[in-house]
């Protein structure tokens, strides 16, 4: 029987020992930190502050975590983000896909226009201040509109998607469809979708991530507590937190016990805000690699 297994070479065999060295050193960096931050979530206020927390809580408690869902604001928080992160993906999914479409065309006569134009947009933007006045003028204040339309086009992501329509689906497939009587609008839609789900799921989990994580946009264009996202309202809960603790210091009680719930509060919100993206990451690492390779490989 032949053996399958594949020599390596001396060199090859040190730059596997190297490569293993470094994602083991990758690991640490990020999983411990990470384990920290869990542990002192889960951990007693007076475990915390004295330091004794590593990677395992002390004392377990769950005192930071009821704190926070004793805020009224959280479930509106929670029910806001999810509607910002569905309808502004499908939003950001549908024009990426569009703008990316005729840019992979050949066929297209303004495509080095466009791309140009689309390539300055990444270095040059109008600015803080007009882009809010702009979203002033257009009543789009305290709306759903301001959360999910500013930022709806990430160019990176378009061309990103552009790469995929030019080196996965071939000239000859738009020519044979446009032999038998396809338009463009009929290509898109009949052919060039269908065959394009990798893309898809990649620039789904993208802005999906991209959406639930953003509080900025909330911060500055909503003034209604009823139209926060869930990282707004965790900010300010942990901003009423810490003003609580200064008047309860101020009003004569223990100060040291107040700065402790503080502090695991810190940390439960750390988790608490992140525990969507935690919970789904394992199941779409394979679509985040796949979309760092697209475009990376022609043939």
């Amino acid at each position: 029987m032949a053996n399958n297994k594949q020599i390596l070479s001396h060199s090859d065999r040190i730059f596997h020992i190297f490569n293993n060295l470094f994602l083991i050193i990758c690991f640490i960096v990020v999983f411990f930190p990470l384990a920290n931050v869990v542990a002192q979530s889960f951990s007693s206020p007076a475990s915390v502050v004295s330091g004794k927390v590593l990677f395992l809580p002390v004392k377990p408690s769950l005192i930071g975590y009821k704190n926070i869902m004793e805020d009224r604001e959280l479930l509106s928080g929670f029910l806001n983000s999810f509607i910002y992160t569905v309808l502004g993906t499908l939003i950001s999914v549908a024009l990426t896909v569009t703008g990316a479409y005729p840019l992979a065309r050949k066929t297209f006569a303004g495509k080095k226009v466009f791309t140009w134009i689309f390539t300055f947009t990444m270095i040059f933007n109008g600015g803080l201040i007009p882009t809010y006045l702009l979203v002033k003028d257009l009543n789009m204040r305290d709306t759903v509109w301001a959360m999910v339309l500013p930022n709806a086009v990430a160019v990176w992501n378009l061309f990103i998607a552009r790469a995929f329509f030019e080196n996965t689906i071939p000239d000859g497939l738009y020519e044979a469809a446009e032999l038998d009587g396809c338009n463009d609008i009929r290509i898109f839609t009949s052919i060039v979708l269908p065959l394009s789900k990798p893309i898809l799921a990649v620039l789904v989990l993208f802005y999906a991530i991209g959406i639930w994580n953003n509080y900025f946009d909330g911060l500055i264009y909503l003034t209604k507590a009823s139209k926060f996202p869930l990282q707004l309202v965790l900010r300010n809960v942990l901003i009423k937190s810490q003003m609580q603790t200064i008047l309860q210091a101020s009003s004569g009680q223990d100060q040291s016990e107040i700065m402790a719930l503080t502090e695991v509060m810190k940390y439960s919100i750390i988790v608490f805000s992140s525990l969507p993206v935690m919970l789904l990451y394992p199941f779409i690492q394979k679509y985040f690699v796949k979309g760092i390779m697209i475009g990376s490989v022609k043939g």
